[in-house]
């Protein structure tokens, strides 16, 4: 019975740090395409935790992770500057264009 828990434990960890690899992987590409970022772990509840992401050109994007300790993980192994918070002069770094001013706007409205 041990045997197969270990089994279980030993699987679960490479699962686990085959998506923090995946994540970092992607985090980094993120970076690339952006001139570098900067990122920013919330918790999000039992799905997981939410990894947002702003490169140096003002371009923003988000990842999930199933767990706040694979984000921290992956944040860590991609090298990227993480923040606390996503306030202040982090949040100023994000350019918003038509797309987002059109979304946010049709949401007001009930759109």
């Amino acid at each position: 019975m041990a045997d197969t828990q270990q089994v279980d434990t030993q699987k679960a960890g490479q699962k686990a740090e085959r998506k923090v690899a995946r994540l970092a992987k992607e985090i980094s590409a993120f970076a690339k395409a952006h001139g570098g970022a900067e990122g920013q772990v919330a918790y999000i509840g039992e799905r997981g935790a939410r990894i947002v992401l702003v490169g140096e050109d003002g371009g923003w994007g988000d990842l999930v992770a199933p767990t706040y300790e694979i984000a921290e993980q992956a944040v860590a192994k991609s090298g990227i500057t993480v923040h606390e918070s996503f306030d202040g002069e982090f949040a100023a770094k994000v350019t918003t264009g038509p797309y987002e001013w059109k979304r946010m706007a049709g949401i007001q409205i009930g759109g």
